[in-house]
């Protein structure tokens, strides 16, 4: 009866979600906008890499860079639709209390909402990925993908951003309407840190130490091998995590999804612990 009620739970908050993400304006004009987004923003990257550059768009580089940024979106997006689950209830829907009394596990509820949230964002991905290929002539050769270790990076890597969500949804708890801030400050180290759109070997020797404690740094250098394998073989340089295989990628991305698993429960109990003894929980800040 429990994993029934979980995923009637997950599957009515993912409902919920799209309705609060898709009713603000009609089909056609949802359509568009999920295209246009997406492109749009990532062209202010590549016009910054094109004068830096001299509009050289034909390197490996501009191809690890381009990759790099698609997949951020899931975590800016992803991190930021988790976290803000609990601002939106609380300070916008003023509903937040009604939810967490409810008979339901809220944990499903936050997973469920999320789930829309990366759905949508994969739709924008996908788009930038085809426009980079058929546009901009990226270096990815469909026929070449390593499906095996792309699906399950992908996916080891998204239940790690929502993962990470959690720990920053526990903290929202306790902040006012402005802590969205939080998770765009974090969002922004992993992309500084990360190897989002350079090798962490370009950072100081401190920055690298950090760089290989983040999941999302070992989840990008596996997404690169399995999409664009050519890419990473041939690329000038090192990446930083050259010298691990394929499965030792994988092992170092599995146990950091685990270790923040217990990092990110651990601080969502604990903020909900306080959360509830200092009746937080239906607090708004009323600006």
């Amino acid at each position: 009866m429990a994993v029934r009620s979980d995923i009637r739970t997950f599957k009515n908050a993912a409902w919920l979600g799209w309705q609060m993400e898709a009713n603000w304006t009609d089909p056609f004009l949802f359509a568009t906008y999920s295209i246009v987004k997406p492109i749009a923003g990532t062209l202010i990257l590549v016009f910054m890499y094109l004068v830096i550059t001299d509009g050289k768009t034909d390197t490996l580089f501009f191809s690890y860079m381009y990759v790099g940024n698609a997949f951020y979106m899931y975590v800016a997006d992803v991190l930021f639709g988790v976290t803000w689950v609990i601002h939106d209830d609380r300070e916008h829907y003023m509903t937040l209390k009604q939810v967490y009394i409810a008979p339901i596990s809220f944990y499903m509820y936050i997973f469920g909402r999320a789930a829309i949230k990366i759905a949508i964002t994969s739709i924008g991905v996908l788009i930038t990925l085809l426009f980079g290929v058929l546009v901009l002539g990226v270096d990815i050769n469909f026929g070449a993908i390593d499906w095996s270790i792309f699906v399950l990076a992908l996916i080891l890597g998204l239940a790690c951003i929502c993962i990470m969500g959690l720990a920053l949804g526990g903290i929202s708890f306790l902040t006012a309407k402005h802590g969205q801030g939080i998770n765009e400050g974090v969002a922004g180290i992993f992309f500084v840190l990360a190897g989002v759109i350079f090798p962490i070997t370009i950072l100081p020797g401190w920055a690298q130490s950090i760089s290989r404690l983040l999941p999302i740094t070992y989840w990008m250098e596996a997404v690169r091998r399995g999409l664009e394998p050519a890419v990473i073989a041939g690329l000038p340089g090192s990446t930083g995590l050259q010298d691990f295989s394929n499965l030792q990628l994988m092992l170092a991305l599995l146990f950091s999804t685990v270790a923040f698993l217990f990092i990110s429960h651990s601080i969502f109990k604990y903020a909900d612990k306080v959360a509830r003894r200092k009746g937080k929980i239906d607090w708004t800040s009323a600006y």
